[in-house]
């Protein structure tokens, strides 16, 4: 009787092991934290749903033995994989609250009149021509402030490139395109010194893309109430990965497993839809910034910063984002 416990202890505990499904929740009030950014601390990572839920399995990722958790507004937790519990619990950053609260009362934009100014988003279904989305990379576009009027920001275009279903068929834009539907995270940044500062979000903004959406993506963010300081901001984009039909994150596998010399090695997994870039702008205004690891810098997106990159041997060394921003009156 003893070894028939013994057995089915030990399949129950390889189970829990094999598939450790694990909620994050705000300390406080107990309620989910959406979409918390989990770090292995050797530069991969994955993201929580917006339940607050991820699943970290020994059997994908047996060599990790730390998780570095963030998520904004909260203080970041880093914990040891042996002492993982069903619920982890973020407590929220003063600092970083008491500014959205101050931000919130001072609305200097109501009552008052405004015209609606766009920057078109720049299109390409080239395959050849676009970014590969990973959630390791956090993509970001500069937007300088030309001149001194208070302006917001109502709505961000992202390009999508839709690809053919059939790859002989890729050039003729009346084909049936690949079906895809993909959960991305949206960040604003303040201009620091040339380079995406704090965040300026007022709470987490994401979005689902489908090929339904046609060449790109409009996200309206004007409740945000997020206006263009003196500097310009930076508008960045996350692939965070797959969803269902209804937009739920789906616990897709985000790293491939290639075996080498040197022993196995993680590659992260691209995700539809592909981003285009452009040689239509003249300055470098694209930064790419590493997700999972602590404390990494942003790089400007160009010749002789590291990156082995196609599109910068093309020429194409920025993201077409597009805007429309609420011009205010005096």
């Amino acid at each position: 009787m003893i070894k028939h416990l013994c057995f089915f202890s030990t399949v129950f505990l390889s189970i829990l092991q094999s598939h450790t499904q694990i909620s994050i929740l705000d300390g406080d009030s107990k309620l989910p934290v959406s979409y918390a950014s989990i770090s292995f601390g050797n530069g991969n990572g994955i993201v929580a749903d917006d339940e607050g839920i991820f699943v970290f399995t020994k059997k994908l990722y047996p060599d990790i033995d730390s998780l570095y958790i963030s998520a904004l507004g909260y203080k970041d937790l880093s914990i040891s994989t042996k002492q993982l519990q069903p619920q982890l619990f973020l407590y929220p950053q003063a600092d970083e609250l008491d500014e959205v609260v101050i931000g919130v009362k001072i609305d200097k934009t109501e009552g008052k009149k405004y015209k609606t100014e766009s920057l078109k988003p720049y299109l390409d279904d080239d395959y050849y021509k676009c970014w590969l989305p990973t959630i390791e990379s956090e993509i970001a576009v500069y937007f300088p402030n030309e001149d001194d009027r208070l302006k917001r920001i109502a709505k961000v275009k992202f390009p999508i490139a839709l690809e053919s279903k059939e790859w002989k068929n890729r050039k003729k834009a009346n084909k049936e395109k690949k079906k895809f539907s993909t959960l991305f995270k949206v960040n604003i940044y303040e201009n620091l010194y040339g380079k995406p500062g704090r965040n300026l979000n007022t709470e987490t903004i994401v979005f689902r893309a489908t090929e339904q959406d046609g060449d790109y993506h409009e996200l309206d963010i004007e409740e945000q109430n997020i206006l263009i300081p003196e500097e310009g901001v930076f508008i960045s984009l996350q692939v965070i990965g797959y969803t269902n039909k209804n937009g739920k994150l789906l616990p897709n596998k985000k790293y491939k497993e290639i075996k080498g010399p040197q022993g196995t090695v993680k590659i992260p997994t691209n995700f539809r839809p592909l981003l285009p870039f452009t040689n239509q702008i003249s300055e470098n205004r694209t930064f790419v910034k590493r997700v999972f690891i602590n404390g990494n810098n942003w790089q400007m997106f160009k010749k002789g910063n590291g990156f082995q990159s196609s599109l910068l041997k093309s020429g194409l060394n920025n993201y077409g984002i597009g805007i429309d921003l609420h011009v205010f009156k005096d």
